[in-house]
């Protein structure tokens, strides 16, 4: 879709009455309620949020999965090691090949001398034994086994070394500024090596890509598994698998310079929420930490539909210049939605930023403009308007005429 470069002019709307609100129970109206109408029910409110933050890990961060907003965080952008976390690219880049149709899961994978010598949690492949690419992506997703990590790299791209270059640009596309990845499985490092580096905003934008696939939500959310014909089960090291509702994903981390880390997804009423926690105390203390997040997120926050589908239309027509016809109709891209604190859900507005005329020629499909939810000033989430007609330049008559 090509994207006309204008000068924007923004014109703005309230919708609030059009908005669609996500299932708010009546005693979370209530509370809502109090909390707009009491200085000391919103203080309340933000000690609860301090006391969160000031629990057992380093960093952290709370996501919306659908627009990426950050809800609640704590030096979300320090980097840190991730630990296994960074099978997260390795799962990716793997499930993204067998998009592309360039890998099946049904393919076979004979495993080299060095992958059957990774450390740490493994499967114990052996030398020359041979595994289909989907049994070796279960062992990575739910039993974080790092030999499955090296054979699945080094069946993808020839060399761990190789997929590693794969991963750290598929990075920079993501957008993960500060994150470097220089393994596949996030084993420490050897002496007078460096180790992998992220940070609790990245990991949650990784795992916000990543939750794209059935299959990876699938085999984050299983608690254990057979492998090697059932002489081997696999087990899920995340505690929070069928203790915590809607929990289904993602992955787990841990060595002695990372602390206990997580990045976990979690979905309620068609709403997904992301926390990542990094240099946790303890097993337990990770998920403790993590539930408190998921557990704030679904409790203070509200979805608003602003947008319910694609090409939902704007009302009127846009004035074009130097065009066959006078005017334009216009649509939304997609549907928009986007998370709010329950006691501002009324407040969100739509603001559509379009230029104050769109020049021709325009072709159906073209984006020219932008429509942002706000609240409060601030940004929430965005979605492109486009032509949903033709418009050609217009002749020396008509480019006179409008």
């Amino acid at each position: 879709m090509k994207q006309l470069r204008h000068g924007t002019a923004p014109r703005s709307r309230f919708v609030a009455r059009a908005a669609t609100r996500v299932s708010s129970s009546f005693a979370w109206f209530c509370l809502a309620a109090a909390i707009a109408a009491s200085p000391a029910a919103a203080q309340g409110a933000a000690s609860a949020e301090e006391a969160i933050l000031e629990g057992d890990f380093a960093t952290g961060v709370l996501i919306d999965a659908e627009t990426g907003e950050v809800l609640l965080e704590k030096m979300a952008h320090e980097q840190r090691e991730p630990a296994s976390m960074v099978k997260m690219m390795t799962e990716l880049l793997i499930l993204e090949k067998i998009e592309e149709g360039g890998i099946r899961l049904t393919d076979t994978v004979t495993v080299s001398a060095r992958a059957s010598r990774m450390g740490g949690s493994q499967v114990y492949l052996k030398h020359n034994e041979r595994f289909t690419v989907e049994e070796l992506l279960m062992a990575l997703a739910i039993h974080s086994a790092n030999d499955a990590a090296a054979a699945l790299a080094e069946f993808h791209s020839g060399s761990m070394e190789a997929f590693v270059d794969l991963m750290n640009m598929r990075a920079e596309d993501l957008g993960l500024e500060n994150t470097i990845f220089r393994s596949v499985h996030g084993l420490p490092p050897d002496w007078g090596q460096e180790g992998d580096l992220s940070t609790a905003y990245d990991l949650a934008m990784l795992g916000r890509e990543l939750t794209r696939f059935p299959e990876a939500r699938r085999w984050a959310a299983t608690a254990r598994a057979p492998f090697r014909d059932g002489e081997f089960t696999l087990y899920n090291p995340n505690k929070l698998i069928g203790r915590f509702r809607g929990l289904d994903g993602i992955k787990t981390g841990h060595h002695s310079g990372a602390g206990y880390c997580v990045t976990a997804s979690a979905t309620r009423q068609g709403h997904r929420l992301i926390a990542v926690v990094m240099g946790c105390s303890s097993d337990e203390s990770r998920a403790t930490e993590t539930s408190r997040l998921l557990t704030y997120g679904f409790n203070r926050y509200t979805q608003v539909t602003l947008v319910h589908g694609a090409r939902q239309p704007i009302e009127e027509p846009y004035p074009v210049e130097d065009g066959a016809e006078r005017e334009i109709a216009l649509a939304y891209a997609g549907p928009l939605r986007v998370s709010v604190l329950r006691e501002k859900e009324d407040l969100v507005r739509l603001e559509d930023r379009l230029p104050e005329k769109i020049m021709a020629p325009i072709q159906e499909g073209d984006e020219v403009g932008q429509a942002v939810a706000i609240v409060d000033g601030r940004v929430l989430g965005e979605v492109a308007i486009i032509a949903t007609e033709t418009v050609p330049r217009g002749n020396f008559l008509q480019r006179l005429l409008h």
